[in-house]
């Protein structure tokens, strides 16, 4: 982040190709309905929202369009007291782990465990704890030449012997990969074996935004908070999440908000009130934001195959749709911070595939598949992509010959 910031502020180094972004694209479509219900929210709501202290588990309009939508969408039967409203589902994630992780009375410290690596890299600034962050490494499956898929290791995480918290995106980023039913209910009776909660970030999946088709739609369960936010759907500034769970799990989580926050800032939470109450949300779905990244996914499977030599041993993880290109680069000479350097010089960021791993990469399997990947972003226009992945092909194929003596 610091790269791209120097990048940004010298004015005289030319165009960047920043495929690295988390940040979802500017969809006209959708900024354009965020502004309309920006507009009313500020010309109706302002005083109401903005002049007052309001209810830390969420403002009332909010939480009671959350309870009625996903109980139509899904059959649930929740309440107000299933749910809480956090600025942003990292933050969520946060309070969760810190509430359900760490120093245990009666043994040892109970650790946050990520059970399908890799998985975002924000979740590994979470712990409180040194040492207090435990992530189980995939089985890989080959899926042809040029394409494979990470599978979670079941066996590996019934091995694990204490764990206070499960956490993963689904689906998930940098992949874009969705647990298949029988993998989360394999998670499921791991919580429930050590009674311990499992969080699944739905930030780029079900019921929105809906960038990735998921397998398995969200479940509710004793043990599983689910977390879901705005910001793929095309508010990310605004920090505005929510988790949906049983009420004993919810209710540590709404004090915690209370204690650190008081609450999330209320303005764009009526905002987000009269997205789900009018299920305007799932037009944006479904018409422009589902349709777009599945173009810009199919576009860039293409513009891999094309550009990326076939000789080389490269495989782009499979994904139906998503915001990222997950590539794997199976070759001695292959190091992601190389590569990253490299192209820096080619005026192009990417992200260094071993910050989605848990550190420090010290087992057989991080030391050397866990340096051999990036991330490229889908989030920047179609020139953006085409010209990053050229420049890529350009540095593999350089690095191949500098490293062989060519």
């Amino acid at each position: 982040m610091e790269d791209i910031a120097a990048a940004g502020q010298d004015a005289d180094d030319g165009a960047w190709l920043n495929l690295s972004p988390g940040n979802p694209s500017h969809i006209p479509e959708v900024v354009a309905a965020w502004q309309e219900m920006a507009r009313e929210a500020v010309e109706e709501r302002f005083v109401e929202a903005s002049t007052s202290y309001g209810p830390s588990r969420g403002t009332t309009g909010l939480v009671d369009a959350v309870v009625d939508y996903f109980n139509l969408t899904y059959g649930w039967s929740i309440g107000p007291e299933n749910v809480v409203v956090g600025p942003g589902s990292q933050m969520l994630s946060f309070v969760a782990t810190t509430l359900f992780t760490g120093p245990s009375p009666d043994g040892p410290a109970r650790p946050l465990v990520l059970p399908r690596l890799p998985d975002y890299t924000g979740y590994q600034g979470l712990g409180l704890d040194p040492g207090g962050i435990v992530g189980i490494e995939p089985l890989i499956v080959e899926e042809g030449r040029h394409a494979f898929r990470y599978a979670v290791n079941l066996d590996a995480l019934a091995r694990q012997r204490d764990i206070g918290l499960m956490l993963l995106s689904n689906p998930a980023n940098p992949t874009g990969s969705s647990v298949e039913t029988a993998e989360l209910k394999f998670l499921i009776s791991v919580a429930e074996q050590h009674d311990a909660p499992l969080v699944i970030d739905h930030a780029y999946g079900e019921p929105f935004p809906g960038v990735v088709q998921t397998r398995v739609a969200p479940v509710l369960h004793p043990h599983v908070i689910n977390l879901f936010t705005l910001s793929k759907a095309g508010l990310p500034g605004e920090r505005i999440a929510f988790a949906i769970g049983p009420a004993e799990l919810i209710d540590p989580m709404v004090s915690f908000i209370a204690n650190s926050a008081l609450h999330t800032p209320q303005l764009f939470q009526t905002v987000a009130e009269g997205m789900l109450a009018t299920r305007r949300i799932d037009v944006l779905t479904t018409q422009h934001i589902k349709p777009y990244y599945r173009a810009k996914r199919t576009m860039a499977e293409t513009l891999l195959a094309e550009a990326l030599p076939d000789e080389l041993n490269w495989r782009l993880h499979s994904s139906d749709g998503g915001m990222f290109c997950w590539l794997s680069f199976d070759h001695d000479w292959f190091d992601d911070l190389e590569v990253y350097e490299l192209l820096k010089r080619k005026k192009m960021f990417v992200v260094p595939g071993r910050h989605f791993f848990v550190q420090p990469l010290d087992t057989p399997f991080l030391r050397t598949h866990g340096r051999s990947c990036i991330r490229l972003s889908l989030s920047p226009d179609e020139w953006d992509i085409a010209e990053g992945i050229n420049r890529l092909g350009e540095t593999l194929l350089e690095l191949r010959d500098a490293r062989s003596g060519r």
